[in-house]
């Protein structure tokens, strides 16, 4: 049971560097590129970028890692200062450094050098992970989470566990509520033919039962997460929201850590999934783990909103970050294919998408007596859950002209076959510089024209014989 104790991450924490530069030439002694170096990063890797990904959403974090005394161990302690707490365990030798040498559109090289062993558990981790809402491990093979592994399995019985595993780590413990493999891992742990889904399937559900796991979600890069069950024959697949196209270094450390999040806050398996995939679509997209945003400034940043979130909070945070609010409104009673279309083409516009919808009395003034079919709370709920949509806010009136100007989204859409320049939102929205526009709706489907049809399909029930 989750409680109000923080997110407690546990695993192998790494110095990640970034050396960029610029090719153009190659060497005069050999076949090889010469890079010209313009920028030389550094910044925690494996647990410690989880534990900064999910601090950054605003929930409290403690970080029990082991770190040493040179210089790469007080690099990630300046750089996770202030983010999270950290507990430590002692480390005998040297922070593992992995070095990309990156130019053009991707890396060279990389480069892997240090490494230790891990000494004795401080007396105060029982009581940490004793107190945790959540517990994320993030096991690099590298030796925190084997000292830790007997404790591990304790807190599996009070909290959530996600586990994020690695080749040269040990086994998840039993119990831990989403374990997440990414596809060649998966693959290496259970082998089989094929790339297809139904194998991936077959592959978390093989894990799942395997580790005693409660769920096991297959991670699959650009085409989203398959999220398996011990025996089930019906996965789920999340896709992504939108094309993602950046450097996807620190993704798989980035989606498990929003799961973890998520958790902590109560939600479950199938929620914590979508809210995953959702946040590492976003983190490839703003340039993965070297995004400097990540690491730009002291303590949390505002928190990452999650589905369905605070529609007013969302578009500030877009708008700081320069990006576009979009938003769409509509009764949304039966939803159908034709709004589908509209939300996932309105969401690819911009870099969030706020839907507006009538509330119960808007929409039965608009539509008549009978509607709506779907009370709005159900309405909410269902738009919510679309991967496209990331927040939701009801209006009263019959246009959301007052939640428009409240909101002051960049763009306004409108599924149909009117003019943008005809619409009553478009003088508002040039008010502050936004901009209408109306995208193609799918001919024949509509909220009317299904319920007509289920009413003609009953009438036509009862008279037959």
């Amino acid at each position: 049971m989750t409680g109000p104790g923080p997110l407690v991450v546990v695993g192998d924490v790494l110095l990640d560097r970034d050396v960029r530069g610029v090719v153009d030439r190659l060497a005069p002694d050999a076949p090889v590129p010469v890079v010209d170096v313009t920028a030389d990063l550094a910044r925690p890797g494996g647990a410690g970028l989880a534990a900064a990904v999910a601090a950054r959403t605003g929930c409290d974090v403690v970080l029990v890692t082991a770190l040493g005394t040179d210089e790469a161990s007080d690099t990630v302690r300046e750089a996770l200062r202030g983010r999270v707490r950290l507990v430590e365990l002692p480390l005998d030798g040297t922070l593992p450094v992995k070095t990309r040498v990156l130019a053009g559109s991707g890396p060279l090289v990389r480069i892997d050098r240090g490494g230790g062993t891990v000494g004795p558990v401080p007396p105060d981790v029982p009581d940490v992970l004793a107190g945790a809402s959540a517990v994320l491990v993030a096991d690099y093979g590298r030796g925190t989470a084997d000292a830790l592994r007997p404790l591990l399995a304790d807190a599996a019985r009070h909290a959530p566990v996600v586990w994020d595993p690695h080749p040269r780590g040990g086994p998840p413990v039993r119990g831990a509520r989403l374990v997440t493999p990414n596809a060649a891992e998966a693959a290496a742990l259970s082998p089989g033919d094929g790339h297809a889904l139904a194998e991936h399937a077959r592959r978390g559900a093989e894990l799942a039962e395997r580790w005693n796991a409660v769920s096991v979600v297959v991670t699959l890069g650009d085409r989203g997460a398959l999220l398996t069950r011990p025996k089930s024959p019906a996965p789920m697949l999340v896709p992504v929201p939108y094309p993602a196209t950046g450097d996807p270094c620190g993704a798989g450390d980035c989606f498990a850590a929003l799961a973890a999040v998520a958790f902590a806050q109560g939600a479950l398996p199938e929620e914590a999934v979508q809210r995953a995939v959702a946040g590492a679509a976003a983190f490839v997209a703003a340039g993965g783990a070297s995004d400097p945003d990540l690491w730009r400034g002291r303590g949390r940043s505002r928190p990452l909103p999650p589905v369905a979130a605070d529609a007013f909070a969302l578009a500030r945070s877009v708008r700081a970050a320069g990006g576009t609010v979009v938003a769409t409104g509509g009764c949304f009673d039966l939803l159908h294919a034709g709004h589908v279309g509209l939300l996932d083409s309105a969401r690819r516009i911009g870099d969030c998408l706020v839907v507006c919808v009538n509330s119960d009395a808007s929409l039965r003034r608009l539509k008549g007596p009978g509607r709506p079919l779907t009370p709005l709370e159900d309405r909410i709920k269902v738009l919510a859950a679309l991967g496209s949509v990331d927040a939701v806010v009801p209006f009263e009136e019959d246009m959301p002209l007052t939640l428009l100007d409240a909101l002051r989204p960049d763009v306004w859409v409108k599924g149909g076959d009117y003019s943008a320049e005809a619409l009553p939102e478009a003088g508002l929205l040039r008010r502050w510089g936004g901009q209408t526009v109306v995208l193609p709706y799918l001919d024949g489907r509509s909220t009317t024209s299904l319920a007509d049809r289920a009413a003609r399909a009953a009438a036509g029930a009862r008279r037959a014989p």
